[in-house]
């Protein structure tokens, strides 16, 4: 069993030096660093607003994942001040979505993550079983019998060292798939098998169907989330 706490690499004190690079305001948990490094590399936003010097963390999806942003909104609850609220897009779409205090923690994730304004895969970058759910259900979906990850917002480069990752942390093997002129990441049919087990027990009820449930039909008894 995969566990956060004893994940090679993934300390507190690996946190603060990595991440706060001196900062002494404060700096997150365990759980919060998983997250928030899962949505990173997913949808989640780190931005700051016009001339403020800190960065402040966005969560914005769907209205039908309402559960997933209250529960990322839970996780993050001291760094927020206004509760997630419904937000009408373009055409019939209606988000969902929240925003964080700018605060120098999240500064320090801006510069980790981000390289003249564009987002980037940190060079030093771990991930944990947590990270890699997050990953999943933000920008993860199954295709068949095999898991796949949309990863086209990075470079060639950073997108095989994320590659690299996967299979050095938890012996996921991959290739790039091409998805019209870009590249996204694809786990073969034995790694897929793999990779679930590794992410069902942090998987939230409204994503199932991505792990080839049906969230009507499957019965959650005896399953519950490690977090």
């Amino acid at each position: 069993m995969y566990s956060l706490h004893h994940h090679p690499g993934l300390t507190q004190d690996r946190i603060n030096d990595k991440v706060n690079k001196g900062n002494t305001v404060g700096s997150l948990s365990l759980v919060q660093h998983a997250i928030l490094v899962g949505s990173l590399l997913g949808d989640g936003t780190l931005r700051k607003q016009g001339t403020r010097t800190n960065a402040l963390l966005e969560v914005n999806h769907s209205f039908k994942y309402k559960e997933y942003v209250d529960w990322k909104y839970d996780k993050f609850r001291e760094y927020v001040l206004t509760p997630p609220k419904a937000r009408r897009g373009r055409g019939s779409r209606v988000a969902y979505r929240f925003t964080t205090q700018s605060i120098p923690i999240f500064t320090s994730y801006y510069n980790w993550f981000y390289k003249n304004k564009g987002k980037r895969v940190p060079k030093d970058l771990r991930l944990s079983p947590i990270s890699l759910a997050v990953w999943f259900m933000d920008d993860g979906t199954k295709i068949r019998s095999a898991f796949y990850l949309n990863t086209q917002e990075f470079t060639l480069q950073e997108q095989k060292f994320l590659q690299k990752l996967l299979l050095d942390e938890f012996g996921v093997e991959s290739t790039l798939n091409r998805d019209k002129k870009y590249w996204r990441i694809w786990i073969n049919t034995e790694s897929t098998k793999k990779m679930l087990q590794i992410i069902k027990p942090y998987i939230l009820p409204c994503f199932r169907y991505k792990l080839g449930y049906d969230p009507v039909t499957t019965d959650p008894k005896g399953e519950a989330l490690l977090i």
